[in-house]
């Protein structure tokens, strides 16, 4: 598929996507999240790359929704309104399930604004790194609407019920170094080396088994929603695939080896 209205490359092991609509501050159109969704599941499924990096061109990660598509919604028939925002908001949920259950690292990079769905979609990540140009913003309540983007369910686990209700209710500007002292930022960093920074970290977040790291993101991704008794089985059941992996054999054979050597 050809990308205009984001960028994605593969630098060694490691993917960069790139909002790309920096006139609109990376504002998430249907258009966009097409291509999004298409270069989601292209990273996905690619052995070779290990890790990704999330980015926005210009001066903004993402405003959020389009608004322009909020519009288009309000003036749809009477009749149509309800379908068509749930087919939009099942568009939004599989991007948004894309970046969260990702088999392999996703580090956001965040370079401005992160408002709305941008927000959110930064949560979605496994973990965020900003530049001191960055902000964040759960402002769906200024425009009569809910957190549609995951916001509910990924802020609290960041910052705690009642503080992300207190941004949620209330809307307002986040900005970084809060969210870092608040957990919704892991590091900061400065403009000029934040992708370069992202990338480095994804690496080495990246080096180990990409078996094993996916199995266990997969499971820690429900730590919260699951009994210990179910974690300890589904890392039983994760660990006998591991047992069986070509990269389990090799570290094995080579800890043996170099053992061997030394005696």
């Amino acid at each position: 598929m050809k990308y205009d209205l984001i960028q994605l490359e593969t630098v060694d092991t490691v993917a960069t996507i790139t909002l790309n609509r920096p006139e609109k501050r990376n504002a998430m159109s249907d258009d966009m999240r097409t291509e999004f969704i298409d270069a989601l599941e292209y990273v996905a499924a690619d052995k070779a790359i290990k890790a990704l990096v999330l980015t926005g061109a210009g001066k903004g990660f993402c405003a959020g929704g389009d608004i322009s598509g909020m519009k288009e919604r309000m003036n749809a028939p009477a009749g149509e309104v309800g379908f068509n925002g749930w087919h939009r908001q099942q568009r939004v949920h599989r991007t948004q399930a894309l970046l969260h259950t990702m088999p392999k690292p996703v580090v956001a990079a965040v370079n401005g604004a992160a408002s709305g769905l941008g927000a959110d979609t930064a949560l979605a990540c496994d973990f965020i790194i900003a530049s001191e140009w960055a902000s964040f913003a759960w402002s769906y309540i200024l425009r009569g609407i809910i957190p549609d983007g995951g916001g509910m369910y990924f802020l609290p686990r960041r910052v705690g019920l009642a503080k992300a209700k207190e941004l949620i209710f209330s809307g307002r500007q986040v900005k970084v170094d809060e969210a870092l002292s608040l957990g919704i930022v892991d590091r900061r960093t400065s403009a000029e080396t934040l992708v370069t920074d992202a990338q480095v970290w994804a690496k080495e977040l990246s080096s180990g088994s990409s078996t094993a790291l996916a199995l266990t993101k997969t499971i820690m991704n429900q730590t919260f929603e699951l009994s210990s008794h179910d974690i300890f089985a589904r890392g039983s059941q994760a660990q006998g695939i591991c047992y069986t992996s070509s990269e389990h054999r090799a570290s094995v054979e080579a800890f043996l080896a170099k053992s061997a050597a030394r005696e």
